[in-house]
């Protein structure tokens, strides 16, 4: 069983992956802001369920915004179990309106908790992994990276910023036998605090003039998506779990290096496929084709 320690875990996907894999067997560090202050509620309920169920599932403190909280976290996790085989990068916040209206300073902060947070963990964890020679990054990306949706700009270009990284340190870790699967979810308007939270334009002035072209079509954009959604097809965010939970506990050097989740027929499947078979041939071609076989570097 692994050791694995989750971004994000007081709502939504991470939530409910850190209970999948503690379910399964794996010891899971459920990390989250604040969690005995303003999540303690979200802390304890996990808590309480690992109590009652006889998992062993605990909570860190960890803010993906700050590299001394990642390093504490992280330096917890090893001081209790050894070591630390699975990384989930799941914290991510949402970002809705029209893209002019958006300051610069929202958008560097879309950047900020949507892509470099997990650049920050990356910096604690990846020593870890580096001397055990072996690990598991899982980034849980987005379909979006590959096709790309209106009114969600902020969220979108980090997300694939997101996606760039974890293709670039795929490569740098694969000789210490770390390996990379790339979760992408597609879209859930149900089940997570997404699109409950999300945050709008701040120049309002900005948005008014945009409302008279676009201000019924971003109003039903919500709508549009539900639309996306055949007749029949239930969204279920515990799926993203279990796929989460399916990859973990999947043999070394046999886990998928990009897999989706989506009921809504989203259309990046496709084009994640070219890619992938594309980034093969570009790392053959330049000498790297050795990278697509971390396990083959890792430790026995």
């Amino acid at each position: 069983m692994a050791r694995v320690l989750i971004t994000g875990s007081g709502t939504g996907m991470g939530r409910l992956a850190a209970r999948t894999l503690a379910a399964r067997g794996h010891t899971v560090y459920a990390s989250m802001r604040d969690p005995r202050g303003r999540n303690r509620t979200r802390a304890a309920d996990l808590e309480g369920w690992a109590g009652e169920h006889g998992h062993d599932l605990r909570v860190v403190e960890l803010d993906v915004l700050d590299e001394a909280s990642a390093a504490a976290a992280v330096g917890q996790v090893v001081e209790r179990s050894g070591g630390l085989d699975v990384v989930v990068h799941n914290a991510a916040h949402l970002y809705v309106g029209i893209t002019e209206a958006f300051d610069p300073e929202q958008v560097l902060c879309a950047f900020d908790t949507n892509a470099v947070g997990a650049l920050r963990v990356n910096r604690a964890v990846l020593p870890v992994m580096r001397r055990q020679r072996s690990g598991l990054l899982v980034w849980v990306g987005s379909g979006t990276s590959f096709v790309v949706p209106p009114f969600l700009a902020p969220y979108t270009a980090a997300k694939a910023a997101f996606d760039s990284f974890a293709e670039s340190v795929a490569v740098e870790v694969a000789r210490y036998g770390i390996e990379t699967s790339i979760v992408a979810p597609g879209p859930f308007t149900e089940g997570t605090e997404h699109f409950p939270n999300a945050a709008a334009p701040r120049d309002e002035q900005v948005a008014d003039a945009y409302r008279e072209l676009y201000g019924e079509t971003l109003a039903r954009n919500g709508e549009a998506t539900e639309g996306l959604f055949p007749a029949g097809v239930e969204q279920d965010v515990q799926a993203v779990a279990d796929e989460i939970a399916r990859v973990v506990g999947l043999p070394r050097g046999s886990r998928p290096y990009r897999t989706s989740v989506d009921f809504s027929d989203f259309g990046d499947e496709p084009v994640s496929a070219v890619s992938v078979a594309q980034r093969a041939r570009l790392l053959t071609r330049m000498g790297l084709a050795d990278v697509l076989d971390p396990v083959g570097h890792g430790a026995e």
